[in-house]
Protein backbone atom coordinates (compact mmCIF):
# COMPACT_ATOMS: atom_id res chain seq x y z
CA UNK A 1 0.00 0.00 0.00
CA UNK A 2 1.10 3.57 -0.66
CA UNK A 3 0.40 6.76 1.26
CA UNK A 4 -0.47 10.18 -0.11
CA UNK A 5 -1.13 13.39 1.81
CA UNK A 6 -3.58 16.14 0.90
CA UNK A 7 -4.61 19.52 2.32
CA UNK A 8 -7.74 18.02 3.81
CA UNK A 9 -10.22 15.16 3.72
CA UNK A 10 -12.14 16.64 0.76
CA UNK A 11 -9.00 16.64 -1.39
CA UNK A 12 -8.06 13.13 -0.24
CA UNK A 13 -11.50 11.75 -1.19
CA UNK A 14 -11.35 13.54 -4.55
CA UNK A 15 -7.94 11.99 -5.19
CA UNK A 16 -9.27 8.52 -4.39
CA UNK A 17 -12.11 8.96 -6.88
CA UNK A 18 -9.72 10.05 -9.63
CA UNK A 19 -7.46 7.06 -8.99
CA UNK A 20 -10.43 4.71 -9.38
CA UNK A 21 -11.65 6.53 -12.49
CA UNK A 22 -8.22 6.28 -14.17
CA UNK A 23 -7.54 2.71 -13.07
CA UNK A 24 -7.04 1.45 -16.65
CA UNK A 25 -4.18 3.92 -17.07
CA UNK A 26 -2.56 2.64 -13.91
CA UNK A 27 -2.86 -0.94 -15.13
CA UNK A 28 -0.96 0.05 -18.27
CA UNK A 29 1.80 1.64 -16.18
CA UNK A 30 2.35 -1.64 -14.34
CA UNK A 31 2.19 -3.84 -17.45
CA UNK A 32 4.67 -1.64 -19.31
CA UNK A 33 7.14 -1.73 -16.45
CA UNK A 34 7.16 -5.48 -15.74
CA UNK A 35 6.95 -8.74 -17.64
CA UNK A 36 5.09 -10.44 -14.81
CA UNK A 37 3.34 -7.91 -12.57
CA UNK A 38 -0.29 -7.11 -13.32
CA UNK A 39 -2.44 -4.63 -11.39
CA UNK A 40 -5.74 -6.20 -10.31
CA UNK A 41 -7.36 -3.82 -7.82
CA UNK A 42 -6.94 -0.59 -5.92
CA UNK A 43 -8.55 -0.13 -2.50
CA UNK A 44 -8.46 3.46 -1.16
CA UNK A 45 -8.91 4.41 2.48
CA UNK A 46 -9.07 8.01 3.73
CA UNK A 47 -8.09 8.99 7.27
CA UNK A 48 -8.25 12.74 7.79
CA UNK A 49 -6.06 14.28 5.10
CA UNK A 50 -4.27 10.96 4.47
CA UNK A 51 -5.05 8.77 1.46
CA UNK A 52 -3.95 5.13 1.68
CA UNK A 53 -4.19 3.03 -1.48
CA UNK A 54 -3.81 -0.73 -1.23
CA UNK A 55 -2.86 -2.09 -4.65
CA UNK A 56 -3.43 -5.77 -5.47
CA UNK A 57 -1.14 -7.41 -8.02
CA UNK A 58 -0.69 -10.67 -9.84
CA UNK A 59 2.98 -11.73 -9.62
CA UNK A 60 3.22 -15.10 -11.40
CA UNK A 61 5.39 -17.61 -9.55
CA UNK A 62 7.19 -14.97 -7.49
CA UNK A 63 6.22 -13.93 -3.98
CA UNK A 64 6.72 -10.48 -5.49
CA UNK A 65 7.96 -8.27 -2.66
CA UNK A 66 10.34 -6.25 -4.81
CA UNK A 67 8.18 -6.55 -7.91
CA UNK A 68 5.16 -4.89 -6.33
CA UNK A 69 7.23 -2.24 -4.56
CA UNK A 70 8.77 -1.25 -7.89
CA UNK A 71 5.34 -1.20 -9.52
CA UNK A 72 3.86 0.86 -6.67
CA UNK A 73 6.70 3.35 -6.97
CA UNK A 74 5.87 3.81 -10.67
CA UNK A 75 2.17 4.21 -9.85
CA UNK A 76 2.91 6.90 -7.26
CA UNK A 77 5.00 8.81 -9.77
CA UNK A 78 2.19 8.66 -12.35
CA UNK A 79 -0.50 9.70 -9.85
CA UNK A 80 1.59 12.60 -8.57
CA UNK A 81 2.17 13.74 -12.16
CA UNK A 82 -1.60 14.29 -12.50
CA UNK A 83 -1.33 17.18 -10.02
CA UNK A 84 -4.66 16.47 -8.36
CA UNK A 85 -3.83 17.85 -4.93
CA UNK A 86 -1.94 14.85 -3.58
CA UNK A 87 1.61 14.81 -2.23
CA UNK A 88 4.01 11.95 -1.52
CA UNK A 89 3.57 10.37 1.92
CA UNK A 90 5.34 7.01 1.79
CA UNK A 91 5.92 4.11 -0.59
CA UNK A 92 4.64 1.88 2.24
CA UNK A 93 1.56 2.88 4.21
CA UNK A 94 1.12 -0.30 6.34
CA UNK A 95 -2.30 -0.94 4.78
CA UNK A 96 -0.72 -3.87 2.83
CA UNK A 97 -0.17 -5.40 5.45
CA UNK A 98 3.28 -7.02 5.19
CA UNK A 99 4.65 -9.16 8.05
CA UNK A 100 1.96 -8.06 10.49
CA UNK A 101 -1.05 -9.83 11.98
CA UNK A 102 -3.98 -7.79 10.65
CA UNK A 103 -7.57 -8.32 9.52
CA UNK A 104 -7.23 -6.67 6.10
CA UNK A 105 -5.18 -9.50 4.59
CA UNK A 106 -7.98 -11.98 5.14
CA UNK A 107 -10.67 -9.56 3.99
CA UNK A 108 -9.06 -8.22 0.81
CA UNK A 109 -6.57 -11.03 0.17
CA UNK A 110 -2.79 -11.27 0.15
CA UNK A 111 -0.66 -13.98 -1.44
CA UNK A 112 -2.17 -17.44 -1.93
CA UNK A 113 -5.49 -18.42 -0.37
CA UNK A 114 -5.52 -22.17 0.30
CA UNK A 115 -7.94 -24.55 2.02
CA UNK A 116 -6.93 -28.14 2.81
CA UNK A 117 -9.56 -30.56 4.07
CA UNK A 118 -10.00 -34.26 4.65
CA UNK A 119 -12.65 -36.74 5.80
CA UNK A 120 -11.15 -39.45 8.01
CA UNK A 121 -13.18 -42.60 8.75
CA UNK A 122 -13.87 -43.26 12.42
CA UNK A 123 -11.70 -46.38 12.35
CA UNK A 124 -8.67 -44.36 11.20
CA UNK A 125 -9.24 -41.65 13.81
CA UNK A 126 -9.51 -44.17 16.63
CA UNK A 127 -6.71 -46.52 15.53
CA UNK A 128 -4.15 -44.02 14.19
CA UNK A 129 -4.87 -40.85 16.17
CA UNK A 130 -6.06 -42.66 19.33
CA UNK A 131 -9.04 -40.35 19.75
CA UNK A 132 -12.58 -39.88 18.41
CA UNK A 133 -14.15 -37.55 15.88
CA UNK A 134 -16.31 -35.96 18.56
CA UNK A 135 -13.36 -35.32 20.88
CA UNK A 136 -11.46 -33.70 18.03
CA UNK A 137 -14.39 -31.51 17.01
CA UNK A 138 -14.95 -30.46 20.64
CA UNK A 139 -11.29 -29.55 21.14
CA UNK A 140 -11.17 -27.49 17.94
CA UNK A 141 -14.06 -25.39 19.27
CA UNK A 142 -12.86 -25.13 22.86
CA UNK A 143 -9.13 -24.63 22.24
CA UNK A 144 -8.79 -23.13 18.77
CA UNK A 145 -11.96 -21.06 18.50
CA UNK A 146 -12.82 -20.08 22.08
CA UNK A 147 -9.24 -20.03 23.35
CA UNK A 148 -8.05 -17.91 20.45
CA UNK A 149 -10.98 -15.54 20.91
CA UNK A 150 -10.26 -14.80 24.56
CA UNK A 151 -6.59 -14.32 23.60
CA UNK A 152 -7.65 -11.64 21.11
CA UNK A 153 -6.51 -13.46 17.96
CA UNK A 154 -7.15 -11.64 14.67
CA UNK A 155 -8.97 -13.80 12.10
CA UNK A 156 -7.00 -16.78 13.39
CA UNK A 157 -7.91 -19.95 15.29
CA UNK A 158 -5.34 -22.71 15.01
CA UNK A 159 -2.95 -24.76 17.12
CA UNK A 160 0.45 -24.28 15.47
CA UNK A 161 0.45 -23.36 11.78
CA UNK A 162 3.70 -21.44 12.25
CA UNK A 163 5.71 -24.59 13.04
CA UNK A 164 5.04 -26.30 9.70
CA UNK A 165 5.19 -23.07 7.71
CA UNK A 166 8.60 -22.06 9.06
CA UNK A 167 10.09 -25.42 8.05
CA UNK A 168 8.75 -24.95 4.51
CA UNK A 169 9.78 -21.31 4.32
CA UNK A 170 13.37 -22.03 5.30
CA UNK A 171 13.68 -25.10 3.05
CA UNK A 172 12.28 -23.36 -0.04
CA UNK A 173 13.91 -19.94 0.26
CA UNK A 174 10.89 -17.88 1.32
CA UNK A 175 10.96 -14.71 3.41
CA UNK A 176 10.57 -16.34 6.82
CA UNK A 177 9.14 -13.15 8.36
CA UNK A 178 5.99 -13.70 6.29
CA UNK A 179 4.89 -16.49 8.61
CA UNK A 180 3.56 -13.64 10.78
CA UNK A 181 0.56 -13.23 8.48
CA UNK A 182 0.90 -16.68 6.89
CA UNK A 183 0.21 -18.43 10.19
CA UNK A 184 -3.11 -16.61 10.56
CA UNK A 185 -5.71 -19.19 9.65
CA UNK A 186 -8.63 -21.23 10.92
CA UNK A 187 -8.83 -24.92 11.75
CA UNK A 188 -12.36 -26.33 11.63
CA UNK A 189 -13.72 -29.80 12.39
CA UNK A 190 -17.01 -31.69 12.43
CA UNK A 191 -17.95 -35.11 13.79
CA UNK A 192 -19.98 -36.70 10.98
CA UNK A 193 -21.63 -40.08 10.52
CA UNK A 194 -18.81 -41.02 8.12
CA UNK A 195 -16.01 -39.86 10.40
CA UNK A 196 -14.00 -36.72 11.17
CA UNK A 197 -14.21 -33.78 8.78
CA UNK A 198 -11.12 -31.62 9.33
CA UNK A 199 -9.97 -28.51 7.48
CA UNK A 200 -7.27 -25.83 7.60
CA UNK A 201 -7.84 -22.49 5.86
CA UNK A 202 -4.78 -20.35 5.15
CA UNK A 203 -5.99 -17.15 3.45
CA UNK A 204 -2.68 -15.36 2.95
CA UNK A 205 0.40 -17.46 2.23
CA UNK A 206 3.22 -15.34 0.80
CA UNK A 207 5.26 -17.84 -1.23
CA UNK A 208 7.08 -18.06 -4.54
CA UNK A 209 9.14 -20.51 -6.58
CA UNK A 210 11.23 -17.92 -8.43
CA UNK A 211 13.03 -14.78 -7.30
CA UNK A 212 15.61 -13.92 -4.67
CA UNK A 213 17.42 -16.93 -3.20
CA UNK A 214 15.64 -19.54 -5.34
CA UNK A 215 18.81 -20.11 -7.41
CA UNK A 216 20.74 -21.50 -4.43
CA UNK A 217 21.56 -25.18 -4.87
CA UNK A 218 19.79 -26.48 -1.75
CA UNK A 219 16.71 -24.35 -2.42
CA UNK A 220 16.49 -25.41 -6.05
CA UNK A 221 16.87 -29.08 -5.05
CA UNK A 222 14.04 -28.78 -2.52
CA UNK A 223 11.71 -27.12 -5.05
CA UNK A 224 12.51 -29.79 -7.64
CA UNK A 225 11.75 -32.60 -5.19
CA UNK A 226 8.44 -30.94 -4.39
CA UNK A 227 7.54 -30.80 -8.07
CA UNK A 228 7.61 -27.00 -8.11
CA UNK A 229 10.10 -26.63 -10.95
CA UNK A 230 7.92 -28.15 -13.68
CA UNK A 231 6.98 -26.38 -16.91
CA UNK A 232 3.57 -24.96 -16.03
CA UNK A 233 1.53 -21.84 -16.61
CA UNK A 234 2.82 -18.78 -14.68
CA UNK A 235 1.72 -19.01 -11.07
CA UNK A 236 0.97 -22.74 -11.09
CA UNK A 237 4.24 -23.80 -9.40
CA UNK A 238 3.73 -21.26 -6.62
CA UNK A 239 0.15 -22.45 -6.17
CA UNK A 240 1.39 -26.04 -5.94
CA UNK A 241 3.89 -25.03 -3.26
CA UNK A 242 1.18 -23.24 -1.28
CA UNK A 243 -1.06 -26.32 -1.54
CA UNK A 244 1.71 -28.60 -0.26
CA UNK A 245 2.24 -26.23 2.66
CA UNK A 246 -1.46 -26.28 3.51
CA UNK A 247 -1.57 -30.08 3.35
CA UNK A 248 1.41 -30.30 5.71
CA UNK A 249 -0.20 -27.80 8.07
CA UNK A 250 -3.33 -29.98 8.13
CA UNK A 251 -1.26 -33.04 9.08
CA UNK A 252 0.48 -31.12 11.84
CA UNK A 253 -2.79 -29.81 13.23
CA UNK A 254 -4.33 -33.28 13.21
CA UNK A 255 -1.37 -34.77 15.05
CA UNK A 256 -1.08 -32.12 17.75
CA UNK A 257 -4.79 -31.79 18.46
CA UNK A 258 -5.25 -35.58 18.61
CA UNK A 259 -2.44 -35.79 21.16
CA UNK A 260 -4.02 -33.04 23.23
CA UNK A 261 -7.30 -34.94 23.55
CA UNK A 262 -5.42 -37.49 25.69
CA UNK A 263 -4.01 -36.43 29.10
CA UNK A 264 -0.22 -36.59 29.21
CA UNK A 265 0.29 -37.78 25.62
CA UNK A 266 1.81 -34.56 24.28
CA UNK A 267 4.52 -34.29 26.95
CA UNK A 268 5.21 -38.02 26.98
CA UNK A 269 5.85 -37.93 23.23
CA UNK A 270 8.22 -34.97 23.57
CA UNK A 271 10.19 -36.72 26.31
CA UNK A 272 10.37 -39.95 24.31
CA UNK A 273 11.71 -38.17 21.23
CA UNK A 274 14.24 -36.18 23.27
CA UNK A 275 15.60 -39.36 24.87
CA UNK A 276 15.97 -41.02 21.47
CA UNK A 277 17.94 -38.01 20.20
CA UNK A 278 20.18 -38.03 23.28
CA UNK A 279 20.88 -41.76 22.92
CA UNK A 280 21.77 -41.44 19.24
CA UNK A 281 24.09 -38.45 19.74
Amino acid sequence: SVLFTADGAREAFAGAEIIQARFDELQDVVSQGSRHARLLEAHPEVVGNLLFVRFAYKTGDASGHNMVTNASDALMQRILSWQIGLSYGSISGNFCSDKKATAVNGILGRGRNVVADILLPHEVVERRLRTTAQEMADLVVRKNLVGSTIAGAIRSANAHYANMLLAFYLATGQDAANIVEGSQGITYAEARDEGLYFSCSLPHLIVGTVGNGKHLTQINDALEKLGCRDDREPGENARRLASLMAATVLCGELSLLAAQTNPGELMATHLLMERKEQQSS
